[in-house]
């Protein structure tokens, strides 16, 4: 694995690494089918951590935990100095889908409704020729059994998949990951409502709400109902513990990284 620095955002340590560095890393580990995960770090899911010690634990073990949120690469920046960009789900596996077939590499897709992967794989063929899609599983929304779990992962390792994209949501994808690292005979990635934009089930937000930072505003608007207390509350709650983060510095300027009691 490259070797790089890791920045305390709250209770969650955020790799300091940029586009290319990503590809580069993800790549080799789907070359050799390392059992990795990634976790795609949020607003939301850096908040949950901060209070959810199990959470926190499975961020901090990521294989790579990125800052998809402009607040979570901006508090990198601001506490570390790096010029760390903002690693969001939808834009990495678009990009990581393009490498993987440039790579004569095979992607498996987790996650999602059956009709949003098969509107999914659909687009990617489209969009990717060449790109061999190995399988997808849309898992019931429930909790599997052992004997379903056990088959889903056989069909993935069965598949020869060099890299696994999972669609689950926060949290339930960074516990499926967890839960399935050493298990699964390839990388996983954790992306979100990737699935949704991919397969145009969901609409994503324009290119100018996405560059300043406020897609999550966009997506408040759009879905008021499901998001509001998510953003809302969630966002005041964040803000709140990095306020308190950056005066904690400020108090203890040769204390590189110390969050205090969050």
């Amino acid at each position: 694995m490259m070797h790089h620095s890791r920045q305390l955002v709250l209770r969650t340590p955020i790799d300091i690494i940029n586009w290319n560095r990503v590809e580069e890393q993800l790549l080799a580990w789907a070359a050799h089918h390392d059992s990795r995960y990634v976790c795609l770090c949020n607003v939301h899911g850096v908040t949950m951590a901060s209070y959810d010690p199990a959470f926190a634990d499975i961020l901090a073990h990521a294989d790579l935990a990125l800052a998809d949120g402009a607040p979570i690469a901006w508090a990198v920046r601001h506490f570390h100095g790096a010029a760390q960009p903002r690693i969001n789900g939808p834009d990495l596996m678009w990009r990581m889908l393009g490498a993987l077939e440039r790579h004569g590499r095979s992607v498996f897709l987790y996650g999602a409704s059956p009709a949003t992967l098969d509107a999914l794989v659909s687009a990617l063929r489209r969009a990717f020729p060449r790109l061999r899609v190995a399988g997808a599983i849309a898992p019931p929304f429930r909790a599997l059994t052992a004997e379903e779990d056990a088959a889903a992962t056989e069909r993935i390792n069965a598949s020869g998949a060099d890299l696994v994209f999972v669609g689950l949501g926060c949290p339930k994808q960074e516990f499926w990951m967890a839960a399935h690292c050493g298990r699964i005979a390839a990388p996983m990635v954790g992306v979100g409502a990737a699935f949704d934009y991919h397969a145009g089930t969901l609409r994503r937000a324009p290119l100018w709400w996405q560059t300043h930072g406020l897609e999550w505003l966009y997506r408040l608007a759009r879905e008021p109902r499901r998001l509001a207390r998510r953003y809302l509350v969630g966002n005041t709650l964040f803000l709140t513990k990095l306020l308190w983060q950056i005066a904690r510095r400020q108090n203890r300027p040769h204390e590189p990284g110390a969050a205090g009691p969050l």
